[in-house]
């Protein structure tokens, strides 16, 4: 009885041996054949969306700090652009003023011309004269001084046509002959510039239309 009992047991192991061998291969196969259902299409976009991605994060600062840098490019020109601006309007103001510095001082002095003007054509008629003479070179003096500071007359004479922009008319009289209305007769007072820029204007007499 014993002998039989010690049989069946050897027999049981046996089959559970088997058994759980054959569960252990039946696993593997199914966890072989779950691994081959993964085409390997999928795999592959798998791949290669990770790689975008790692591709994208190294490009995106790259990116970031060349629009940075062109950004800083563009903000330079405009500052440069802005700055020789600058450096024109400030080299032009310094010209005029140096041209004008001396306004005050020569407006004061016009009137002085203006009396030696009238002297020497008071006295024309003696040019020989030493005083004359010695009162021509004072004027020519006085003139040339003050043309290297520059001063200069403007140039208006009989006979040129009135413009308002750059003659003073005082008054209007008849024109002595047709082809003389509207332009000067006489030039009461010489206009004097100084650089580009008028600071007396010429007085002058115009015919009638």
């Amino acid at each position: 009885m014993a002998v039989l009992l010690q049989s069946q047991i050897k027999i049981f192991d046996t089959h559970f041996i088997m058994s759980k061998k054959d569960i252990k291969e039946e696993v593997v196969e199914e966890t072989m054949e779950n691994n081959q259902e993964i085409p390997s299409e999928t795999a592959n976009n798998e791949a290669t969306a990770v790689a975008e991605e790692q591709e994208t994060i190294e490009r995106d600062p790259v990116e970031a700090l060349e629009g940075k840098l062109q950004g800083e490019k563009e903000r330079y020109l405009r500052l440069f652009a802005e700055f020789e601006n600058y450096k024109k309007r400030t080299m032009k103001e310094r010209i005029e003023l140096f041209k004008t510095a001396g306004q005050d001082i020569m407006v004061s002095i016009l009137p002085v011309l203006d009396d030696f003007d009238r002297a020497l054509k008071e006295f024309s008629d003696e040019s020989d004269d030493v005083h004359v003479q010695g009162m021509q070179l004072i004027s020519n003096k006085l003139s040339e001084a003050v043309k290297q500071k520059g001063l200069e007359v403007s140039e208006t004479n009989a006979g040129d046509v009135f413009d308002a922009d750059l003659h003073e008319a005082i008054t209007q009289i008849p024109a002595p002959s047709d082809d003389m209305k509207g332009k000067i007769i006489d030039v009461v007072e010489k206009g004097y510039k100084l650089g580009d820029k008028m600071i007396r204007y010429p007085k002058v007499v115009i015919g009638q239309s």
